[in-house]
């Protein structure tokens, strides 16, 4: 019998002989130079730990001075917020609304600022202090337009004594529209004789004027002459000069040391406003905690504002005083054709229309004086 041949099926393919501890393993075949190769699968990298707290992006932990300032400027924003809101809470309310018919919504926002001559609040120290005597009621001794829109802020007296129609009593002085309705007479009273829509009531007495020039740390009023004024407990030197809450009201009140009388003071009025407003706004004002607590809530004491006048409005209001001289502002008096204080027909109109249509920027000299006369 002839051998067999031997088996290679094992080695040609086959899966060879069983339990062959170490079968032949198929090698890997190299592409050839040239051809495409498919990309390799992106890696995927670990994601990324959250930096400690306190530390920066590089890891770095946030120097501990870094950290205490801006906590304290955290602080600091809070109570810029939150001291005015607590004060806008004692903040008195009345209804300034006209009963008449009112003009149209004209551009720009109008405020009505009154300067009560109301003893309320006062004791008799003060009263003999201040000297505002002892008289009953409520009259006014300021009213003022204040304008803000799209043109410079303009600040307009209207002398107590102005000749007017107040409706329902006739052609009086148009303070005895606040004695006859209070403010809704006098807004509606206001707005019948100029065609201006008041948007806004704010209000403010004896004692809330000195609280205010007190708050801020006093102003500075600069009189052209001596003025000595029993009537008005002044007594002071020509020149500029630093004054506190009672010298400033007093400075404001006074009325017959000029020729002029309530036009004059109507311009002594406008100054002292702007001091004010100039010393509110400055940097110190909200660098300093005490008197910024002093200042929001003297503000807060004594403002009587009107139903429709909120929060927001109020700090316009208080903003757009800082900003009613020089070159932001316009401050001027009622055109005027001569002392018994009647209005100038034609160049009062003439401002009136220009107000109402937010065009202050466009007010010539002629209808912007101290004291509104025409020469």
């Amino acid at each position: 019998m002839g051998k067999e041949p031997p088996d290679y099926d094992w080695l040609y393919g086959a899966d060879g002989p069983p339990g062959d501890p170490d079968p032949t393993r198929v090698l890997p075949v190299q592409p050839r130079r040239g051809a495409e190769q498919p990309p390799p699968p992106p890696r995927r990298l670990p994601p990324a730990a959250p930096a400690p707290r306190g530390r920066g992006r590089g890891g770095r932990r946030r120097p501990r001075w870094l950290r205490v300032l801006v906590a304290v400027l955290a602080l600091w924003v809070v109570f810029l917020v939150v001291v005015p809101l607590l004060a806008w809470q004692s903040v008195e309310k009345v209804d300034a609304t006209s009963a008449g018919d009112r003009p149209d919504k004209q551009p720009g926002t109008t405020y009505l600022l009154v300067g009560s001559d109301s003893r309320e609040g006062l004791t008799a120290r003060q009263r003999r202090r201040f000297g505002t005597g002892d008289d009953v009621g409520r009259r006014t001794d300021t009213i003022m337009l204040l304008h803000v829109g799209s043109g410079p802020n303009l600040l307009l007296s209207i002398p107590r004594d102005s000749i007017v129609e107040v409706p329902g009593y006739g052609t009086t002085k148009i303070n005895a529209a606040y004695a006859f309705g209070g403010a809704p007479l006098l807004v509606e009273t206001l707005e019948r004789a100029t065609g201006i829509r008041v948007d806004n009531y704010v209000e403010i007495g004896f004692a809330g004027f000195v609280g205010l020039v007190n708050a801020v740390g006093g102003i500075e009023i600069c009189p052209e002459t001596d003025m000595r004024d029993p009537l008005a407990n002044l007594d002071i030197k020509a020149g500029c000069q630093e004054a506190g809450g009672r010298k400033a009201l007093g400075y404001a009140r006074s009325r017959k040391l000029s020729n002029l009388g309530d036009i004059d003071r109507a311009r002594r009025q406008r100054e002292v406003v702007s001091a004010v407003g100039r010393e509110a706004a400055s940097p110190w004002s909200f660098i300093n905690p005490v008197r910024y607590y002093r200042l929001a809530n003297a503000a807060a004491d004594f403002l009587v504002v009107g139903e429709d006048t909120g929060p927001i409005n109020t700090a316009r209001f208080a903003w757009a005083m800082t900003r009613v001289d020089g070159e932001s502002g316009l401050t001027c008096s009622m055109p005027i054709r001569d002392l018994a204080v009647n209005w100038d027909p034609e160049r009062s109109q003439q401002l009136f229309r220009l107000i109402a249509e937010d065009r202050t920027d466009e007010i010539p000299n002629r209808l912007c004086r101290p004291s509104g006369l025409a020469d």
